[in-house]
């Protein structure tokens, strides 16, 4: 598994962008949070954490 540290920019981008869609949709946070917060700040959040269901696979040449 990928840590975010190890992510490129364009792979945190989409995970990032995919799961605030999630979370915008209405799915339940994956981290607590004292306030509301946007959902792509939510989904920042979730993925330092390292607790967004997504993985990434890079295809190799």
């Amino acid at each position: 598994m990928l840590k975010p540290q190890d992510l490129t920019k364009y792979e945190r981008a989409r995970i990032v962008g995919a799961r605030a869609l999630q979370l915008a949709m209405g799915a339940p946070p994956l981290v607590k949070t004292l306030d509301t917060i946007s959902p792509v700040k939510l989904a920042q959040q979730e993925l330092e954490k390292g607790v967004i269901p997504l993985f990434v696979v890079r295809a190799h040449n």
